[in-house]
């Protein structure tokens, strides 16, 4: 995929992609010039951030449920 079709698929700004490809936020592979990723790679990937994100949002729940 190209990095404006993974932009697209992620609704998210091409800017944000290149960004974040650069700073190995996101697994992606320069080729020459420009950025190439994996859908399936990248599907991973988002599924392992989307479950970090959200065991997250559950310890901070249970920890405040805790407090009252």
């Amino acid at each position: 995929m190209t990095l404006e079709e993974v932009a697209a698929y992620l609704r998210l700004k091409p800017q944000t992609i290149y960004t974040w490809a650069q700073d190995k936020k996101i697994p992606a592979a320069k080729l020459g010039k420009e950025w190439r990723f994996k859908k399936s790679i990248l599907d991973e990937w988002f599924l392992q951030h989307l479950d970090e994100k959200f065991n997250a949002v559950v310890k901070a729940w249970r920890q405040k449920q805790g407090e009252g």
